[in-house]
């Protein structure tokens, strides 16, 4: 059993042929084919079904593959661990992170880190909804932080960072604060929503949206407040950036059937299938507690 070999089988899983297992490994598809089958017959049994135009994991192979997996992230670990060790400074780290995280724990980690790695350009951007996740994918950041929401697990590696409150205010003169108690989804449906683009090219928001309702759309929570500080509308906002406005009473919070406040829990993610430089890992071991 080789290291080549589980690689060639976890290609085969990941891409759903062999054909394009061989595309993506630039080798021809008959070397794969013969590269999987010899492992078959070393370890007795068989991993695939090939019954199907795509080949499926038969029962033992589920089981082998979870290992394989394990035993190929261990490589590439250790691959990140000796890109570390025996290289210099990156030129660039790029990260972004999604507008409903606080960006204070970030600067001031990446103030710690430009004063540690002069030499690195550390570059961040501020993304919403799907945008860091298809970037991170794409391979355009090294490091996302994001909700987990549609995020390949067994592609990538997650920290928890800690949850936001959003929650839905308005200005206290816009005519659904001055109701008593709980207001009606179709109530609100007469009124203006204020929601912001999902920055992601591939999706479209589908999150936080009431059915059916007027709706305004904006690029930025800094605009979206705006509006709902000139009465024009309602929207969920991330606590940290009301909190002087709902401390002031300038914004309320609504009650609003269907459309409760919610804790959002956001993570620190990146590409298992990476390796990561000196810089790109030491804003990593902060980010999740470790080294420095």
């Amino acid at each position: 059993m080789t290291l080549e070999q589980l690689i060639v089988l976890h290609a085969i899983v990941e891409h759903g042929t062999f054909r394009a297992a061989a595309e993506h490994l630039h080798k021809a598809q008959s070397a794969v084919s013969h590269m999987l089958k010899k492992l078959e017959d070393e370890i007795g049994f068989d991993l695939l079904s090939r019954e199907a135009y795509r080949p499926v994991l038969t029962e033992r192979g589920e089981v082998f593959y979870r290992h394989a997996t394990r035993v190929l992230q261990r490589m590439q670990d250790l691959k990140s661990v000796a890109a570390t060790l025996g290289s210099d400074q990156e030129a660039e780290v790029a990260l972004t992170v999604t507008a409903t995280y606080p960006l204070a724990p970030i600067l001031s980690l990446i103030s710690d880190m430009t004063a540690r790695f002069q030499a690195t350009h550390i570059k961040m951007g501020r993304d919403n909804m799907g945008g860091p996740l298809e970037k991170l994918m794409a391979g355009e950041v090294q490091i996302a932080i994001s909700t987990l929401d549609e995020a390949p697990m067994d592609r990538v590696e997650a920290v928890p960072l800690g949850p936001v409150r959003m929650i839905p205010v308005c200005h206290p003169d816009f005519a659904p604060a001055r109701g008593d108690g709980m207001t009606s989804d179709a109530e609100m449906q007469t009124h203006i929503q204020v929601v912001v683009s999902d920055s992601a090219r591939e999706r479209t928001q589908s999150k936080g949206l009431l059915p059916g309702g007027l709706r305004w759309t904006v690029s930025d929570f800094g605009t979206k407040k705006e509006i709902l500080l000139a009465k024009m509308g309602w929207g969920g906002m991330p606590d940290f950036l009301i909190k002087e406005e709902l401390e002031a009473g300038s914004l309320v919070p609504l009650s609003i059937e269907g459309y409760p406040p919610a804790q959002v829990l956001h993570y620190a993610l990146r590409r298992r299938d990476m390796v990561h430089g000196t810089v790109a890992q030491a804003i990593w071991d902060q980010l999740r507690g470790g080294p420095e």
